[in-house]
Protein backbone atom coordinates (compact mmCIF):
# COMPACT_ATOMS: atom_id res chain seq x y z
CA UNK A 1 0.00 0.00 0.00
CA UNK A 2 1.35 3.17 -0.76
CA UNK A 3 1.83 5.97 2.04
CA UNK A 4 2.30 8.69 0.13
CA UNK A 5 -0.02 12.01 1.80
CA UNK A 6 -2.69 12.89 0.04
CA UNK A 7 -4.06 16.70 0.21
CA UNK A 8 -7.16 18.31 -0.33
CA UNK A 9 -7.90 22.08 -1.34
CA UNK A 10 -9.13 24.13 1.55
CA UNK A 11 -11.68 26.52 0.98
CA UNK A 12 -9.68 29.58 0.61
CA UNK A 13 -7.74 27.95 -2.10
CA UNK A 14 -11.02 27.07 -4.10
CA UNK A 15 -12.23 30.44 -3.34
CA UNK A 16 -9.01 32.03 -5.13
CA UNK A 17 -9.08 29.48 -7.76
CA UNK A 18 -12.42 31.12 -8.88
CA UNK A 19 -11.33 34.51 -8.05
CA UNK A 20 -8.04 33.92 -10.58
CA UNK A 21 -10.57 32.46 -13.31
CA UNK A 22 -13.12 35.56 -12.83
CA UNK A 23 -10.05 37.79 -12.97
CA UNK A 24 -8.87 35.85 -16.13
CA UNK A 25 -12.21 36.23 -17.98
CA UNK A 26 -12.86 40.30 -16.91
CA UNK A 27 -9.09 40.94 -18.31
CA UNK A 28 -8.55 38.61 -21.12
CA UNK A 29 -5.83 36.84 -19.97
CA UNK A 30 -4.61 33.38 -19.59
CA UNK A 31 -5.44 31.55 -16.27
CA UNK A 32 -2.51 29.26 -16.91
CA UNK A 33 0.45 31.61 -15.36
CA UNK A 34 -1.91 32.61 -12.40
CA UNK A 35 -2.11 29.26 -11.36
CA UNK A 36 1.41 28.34 -11.71
CA UNK A 37 2.18 31.01 -9.55
CA UNK A 38 0.31 29.64 -6.34
CA UNK A 39 1.41 28.76 -3.28
CA UNK A 40 0.27 25.98 -1.08
CA UNK A 41 1.45 25.25 2.52
CA UNK A 42 -0.33 22.39 4.99
CA UNK A 43 -3.37 23.26 6.46
CA UNK A 44 -1.81 21.73 9.94
CA UNK A 45 -0.49 19.09 11.57
CA UNK A 46 -1.89 16.04 10.97
CA UNK A 47 -4.59 17.93 8.48
CA UNK A 48 -4.48 16.70 4.89
CA UNK A 49 -5.55 19.90 3.18
CA UNK A 50 -3.56 22.36 1.60
CA UNK A 51 -3.94 26.45 2.11
CA UNK A 52 -2.91 29.16 0.52
CA UNK A 53 0.99 30.49 1.77
CA UNK A 54 0.55 33.46 3.54
CA UNK A 55 3.38 35.82 1.91
CA UNK A 56 1.38 34.58 -1.34
CA UNK A 57 -2.11 35.54 0.00
CA UNK A 58 -1.07 39.23 0.92
CA UNK A 59 0.91 40.06 -2.03
CA UNK A 60 -2.31 38.45 -4.34
CA UNK A 61 -5.18 40.09 -2.18
CA UNK A 62 -2.81 43.32 -2.72
CA UNK A 63 -2.65 43.05 -6.82
CA UNK A 64 -6.24 42.45 -6.73
CA UNK A 65 -7.04 45.94 -4.73
CA UNK A 66 -4.19 47.77 -6.96
CA UNK A 67 -6.14 46.58 -10.16
CA UNK A 68 -9.87 47.46 -8.38
CA UNK A 69 -8.65 50.70 -7.64
CA UNK A 70 -6.96 51.07 -11.12
CA UNK A 71 -10.64 50.23 -12.57
CA UNK A 72 -12.65 52.18 -10.41
CA UNK A 73 -10.47 55.22 -11.72
CA UNK A 74 -10.40 54.33 -14.78
CA UNK A 75 -14.35 54.34 -14.74
CA UNK A 76 -14.86 57.39 -12.73
CA UNK A 77 -12.86 59.19 -15.40
CA UNK A 78 -14.57 57.35 -18.02
CA UNK A 79 -17.59 58.87 -16.59
CA UNK A 80 -16.11 62.45 -16.45
CA UNK A 81 -15.18 62.37 -19.89
CA UNK A 82 -18.60 60.98 -21.54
Amino acid sequence: MDNQTSYTLSDDVIAHVAQLLQLAILTGTDIVDNLRMIRLTPLGEGLEALKLESEYKENSDSNVEKMMAEVQSYKENFNLQG
